[in-house]
């Protein structure tokens, strides 16, 4: 059986991007080699979020996974008492996520994510860690206008948010403009 080197160091990447943000991390061992059962690529928690994530890459093409693998993903994770995860990595970008319900799914029941997709309205890995937050255009105006209202202690957090979605790539500035008018 071949093996799939790229793939391997890609997941073996993804282990130890988890790791250096603070999670327990484990990788599964090959699919099929250790087991009968279907298990993720990797496990990952870190006592308030726990994930099983299956892992994939691809130079550029969209990536596909077959409708079983999403299956025993979601029914590892729900047994687990885990969040089902695909994780993907295209060539010079960053690893995205998604819950599987999120993906495209295609006539034959097979899942797919275009890279232009992942990197649209996947979950990257500093929000997936809790380093970050997505916040959308109309969540962010709530918050600023919660915050103007006098609701909150901080008047200025709203404004702090709107410019954390600005460096996050979440808002564009003249978004973030029309939140704050």
């Amino acid at each position: 059986m071949p093996t799939n080197k790229k793939g391997d160091r890609r997941e073996r990447e993804l282990v130890n991007r988890l790791d250096d943000a603070g999670f327990a991390v484990m990788r599964a061992p090959a699919s099929g080699s250790a087991t009968q059962r279907e298990l993720p690529d990797v496990l990952a928690g870190n006592g308030e979020n726990f994930y099983a994530i299956e892992a994939k890459s691809s130079a550029g093409d969209p990536i596909y996974l077959t409708g079983e693998e999403v299956q025993a993903l979601v029914y590892f994770a729900q047994n687990f008492g885990a969040k089902p995860r695909i994780g993907v990595r295209f060539d010079r970008e960053d690893w995205y996520f998604f819950h599987p319900s999120d993906c495209y799914t295609t006539d034959g029941g097979n899942y797919r994510v275009k890279k232009e997709t992942a990197l649209a309205d996947g979950t990257d890995m500093a929000e997936l860690v809790g380093d970050t937050e997505k916040v959308t255009l109309e969540e962010a105006t709530e918050r600023g206008t919660a915050t103007t209202d006098g609701e909150d202690d901080d008047p200025d957090e709203g404004v702090r948010k709107l410019l954390q979605a600005v460096a996050d790539g979440t808002l564009t500035v003249d978004e973030a403009a029309d939140a704050l008018d």
